[in-house]
């Protein structure tokens, strides 16, 4: 399952200040860590989105403790059954749940960066962007895609970016374009976990 949150930067201090009230402590000092209150906001309410995902999902009521792997992926402690990843930017804030390993990018639609995207995409792909209606939105398609993927493997961008879409054709890739609210977002799944 998916939650979805936008409009971060438009909370108020005052909804920030009684979100971080909720937070366990280490969430907290993490979340106040951030010197900008956007990173404030981002980090509070992706927790508490996981926490809304959990209790609707599976029940679960207590606040979650991460387990953090070796390239940064988090498992929960008390639930290693249970898969998750969050992800935001300015646009807003995403976090998949599910019983089989997920991964999760949500990236805000801006200008396209041709040198990132020569870096980043395999010839196919990148003829397949410009060659599009829309560049700037298919350059981040393809960049939500490859950081799901990087991200369900627990790997991160260890692999050859270039290729990360081939090497794990494993996997199932769902992307959504939300214009109106100017993000991209895509989920990647192994499709032999997919029920």
């Amino acid at each position: 399952m998916v939650y979805t949150q936008t409009g971060i930067e438009d909370i108020s201090d005052t909804a920030l200040q009684e979100a971080l009230a909720r937070l366990p402590d280490w969430r907290r000092e993490q979340a106040l860590r951030f010197k900008h209150l956007l990173g404030q906001k981002q980090c509070a309410f992706s927790y508490l989105l996981l926490c809304e995902g959990l209790r609707q999902e599976y029940g679960v009521t207590a606040q979650p403790h991460f387990l953090i792997g070796e390239h940064g992926k988090p498992t929960l402690l008390e639930h290693p059954d249970i898969h998750f990843n969050i992800s935001h930017c300015k646009a807003g804030i995403a976090v998949a749940i599910s019983s089989a390993p997920v991964g999760i990018d949500i990236e805000c639609i801006g200008r396209m960066n041709d040198s990132i995207a020569r870096y980043s995409l395999n010839e196919a792909e990148y003829a397949q962007m410009v060659q599009s209606e829309d560049p700037t939105t298919e350059f981040t398609k393809y960049w939500t895609q490859k950081e799901a993927v990087a991200k369900l493997t627990g790997l991160g961008i260890t692999d050859d970016l270039k290729q990360l879409l081939t090497i794990y054709n494993n996997v199932e890739l769902t992307t959504e374009v939300n214009a109106p609210q100017g993000y991209v977002l895509s989920v990647a799944r192994f499709v032999s976990e997919i029920r």
